[in-house]
């Protein structure tokens, strides 16, 4: 068994790539196909405030063509709408829909399950205790995704 930093952190990344491609595959049995962490990290962002393609792109730190390419896809689905800006007609703003809202709520549902289905597997304390770990590890603030330019330089750091 290697002890390894790179394999450290290839296994922190599979136990992330686990869960969220178990919820992904849940979440399309439940009716939400082909929604993808993306459009979960775009619907946080945009209800932080990211109302428009240049905020998204901002807030996820992405270009703003990639931003629009994920609003088309999130308007596609039914998760946001445009809306014109009450104040200033020129301009139009985002809004998570209740179906946008209804996916989210589904999806925080299904992270608690897979979170119980490991509890089963080795132990509820053995997952409270990783998870104290990783806390110790790296601070006590989880990553927040609605937090400007997570993707790319990870936690915010005061």
């Amino acid at each position: 068994m290697s002890r390894s930093g790179a394999d450290l952190a290839l296994l922190l990344l599979a136990g992330f790539r686990t869960l969220a491609d178990r919820a992904g595959a849940e979440l399309a049995e439940r009716g939400y196909e082909d929604v993808r962490s993306v459009h979960d990290f775009a619907l946080h962002s945009i209800l932080s405030g990211a109302d428009s393609a240049s905020e998204l792109a901002q807030r996820m730190s992405v270009t703003r063509q990639a931003a629009a390419k994920t609003i088309a896809a999130l308007e596609e689905r039914g998760f946001v709408t445009r809306q014109a800006d009450p104040a200033d007609r020129r301009r139009t703003r985002l809004r998570v829909t209740e179906r946008g809202l209804a996916m989210m709520r589904q999806g925080e549902a299904i992270f608690g399950e897979l979170r119980e289905q490991w509890e089963a597997q080795v132990g509820a304390a053995s997952v409270a205790a990783l998870e104290e770990t990783l806390r110790s590890l790296v601070g006590d603030r989880a990553i927040r995704l609605d937090s400007p330019g997570w993707g790319a330089r990870g936690p915010d750091v005061e």
